[in-house]
């Protein structure tokens, strides 16, 4: 076990920070090592960040902060990942009747990427997925109304609600701040996720986007159920082992 290392705490620090920005996390076992550093001094730093508000601390090292952000930032994050999720889930979008998107921005990639629908009417409560979907042929794309959060520029609250409510989808695209087997997916904030349990309640199917980096944490409001979960799509190969905890509960790919 590495007991000292060539970096300054500062530079640790940023180091640290850079990783959490390329994974979406922070593994404890794997930094020790890459740091050359002792699991003490890492759990200083970590503390340190999660004071600042740069991170959050999960069992086995640490998260992105479960807070609020805007779309434009969420899109940069994890890029790479989110396409090869949006091109597992595409087969999934049928050509003609009614699929509500969430207002992630990995089912924004998902709804910039859609050729050759038919009649499909895109149901979502952001305005950046709207516009995604705006001018496709074969699509007509459809905005919840509601109060707009500041930060995501997503619309939420009662009236976004009873829209929803009003409305029977086929297959619902959602994402997640965080995902736990045993708490199932949860959002920044309240609004948020009771808006994405309306919008499950009202789906014939659910499918879960959410990259690797966000498995197994939780942030801070409950959303969806997996046992209201009919398909976890990640950009792991679905024989991962970090998958395992998921695979009785819901599909896998």
């Amino acid at each position: 076990m590495a007991t000292s290392s060539s970096l300054d705490g500062e530079s640790r620090r940023a180091r640290l920070l850079e990783i959490l920005e390329s994974q979406g996390r922070i593994t404890s076992s794997e930094v020790v090592e890459a740091l050359d550093v002792s699991a003490m001094t890492l759990r200083r730093d970590l503390a340190d960040l999660e004071a600042a508000g740069r991170l959050r601390r999960v069992r086995g090292g640490a998260v992105a902060p479960s807070q609020p952000r805007s779309f434009a930032e969420r899109s940069g994050r994890r890029a790479a990942a989110k396409r090869t999720i949006a091109a597992k889930a595409r087969q999934l979008v049928p050509q003609r009747g009614t699929c509500s998107f969430d207002a992630s921005s990995t089912a924004g990639v998902l709804l910039a990427g859609l050729t050759g629908a038919g009649e499909l009417t895109v149901v979502t409560n952001s305005g950046e997925n709207f516009e995604a979907a705006v001018g496709r042929p074969g699509i007509e794309p459809v905005l919840l109304g509601g109060s707009r959060q500041e930060t995501t520029r997503s619309f939420v609250g009662p009236l976004a609600e009873l829209m929803a409510s009003s409305l029977q989808c086929a297959r619902f695209f959602t994402s997640a701040a965080a995902l736990d087997a045993a708490w199932g997916s949860s959002e920044a904030t309240p609004e948020e996720a009771a808006l994405k349990r309306v919008l499950a309640e009202h789906a014939d199917t659910t499918v879960m986007l959410a990259d690797s980096s966000k498995l197994g944490a939780r942030a801070v409001a409950r959303g969806v159920g997996l046992d209201a979960v009919d398909m976890l799509i990640t950009e792991l190969d679905p024989d991962d082992a970090r998958l395992d905890s998921f695979r009785e509960l819901v599909e896998v790919r």
